[in-house]
């Protein structure tokens, strides 16, 4: 592992990504066209999960833009898979489901961003970079789906926030709730994506929050969205 760390630290600029998907009709274009994104290098192509495994164990990736069905191993176990054995690398779920069952596993699975086949390419570069650097993305219509399922969905009492929560983390807090991904969060509150994503590691690390659809819950539970 001390090999692919010093390897992604000496190609920082370049963000390495698989396409997985099991239509080759869908993920040769795809790889094609983001390949020709100064900053994308697709380093491999997967028809399914399987070959997402074996493709990170070969060769250092930041990021997999991953189908959701998927035959032999599927995207959902692929996400959870690598979470466990590279948690260093990154998964946008490119799906043409959004309903409520796929949202919810993807991104409890691990994935850092959803959309929908309906998302223009530069909605696809934005999100890998975002997920690069930690950050989070989901489709309006997942965003949308998402905060519904957690309104009616009833739920047992969630943990209180923490009293030491800074009033610009509850800020911060309330506007995941309300579905806003970093940038629209950022615009709002006048400061850069930058500080979002240290205000979201500070409020998710003393919350104890896992993801951003934990967030959301969490916001909710606490009457902030």
């Amino acid at each position: 592992m001390s090999d692919r760390t010093s390897e992604q630290t000496e190609r920082r600029e370049q963000l390495r990504v698989i396409v997985a998907d099991d239509q080759a009709a869908v993920r040769e274009p795809l790889a094609a066209v983001l390949g020709m994104t100064e900053d994308i290098d697709v380093v491999a192509s997967a028809a399914d999960g399987t070959d997402v495994l074996a493709a990170v164990a070969g060769a250092p990736v930041d990021v997999v833009l991953m189908d959701l069905r998927m035959p032999v191993m599927d995207g959902i176990e692929a996400t959870r898979r690598l979470g466990e054995e590279y948690p260093e690398v990154a998964v946008v779920v490119l799906t043409t489901f959004a309903d409520d069952d796929s949202i919810l596993a993807a991104l409890s699975a691990g994935a850092r961003g959803y959309l929908t086949k309906n998302a223009g390419r530069q909605d696809i570069v934005r999100a890998i970079r975002a997920a690069a650097a930690g950050q989070s993305v989901l489709d309006r219509e997942v965003q949308d789906r998402l905060l519904a399922t957690v309104r009616t969905k009833p739920s047992a009492p969630g943990r209180p926030l923490p009293d030491d929560l800074t009033p610009r983390e509850r800020e911060v807090l309330a506007l995941i709730g309300q579905g806003l991904p970093n940038r629209a969060i950022a615009e709002k509150l006048f400061i850069s994506e930058a500080t979002v994503k240290t205000h979201i590691n500070n409020l998710f690390a003393k919350a104890g929050i896992r993801d951003r659809a934990d967030a959301v819950r969490r916001a909710l539970a606490a009457g902030l969205a």
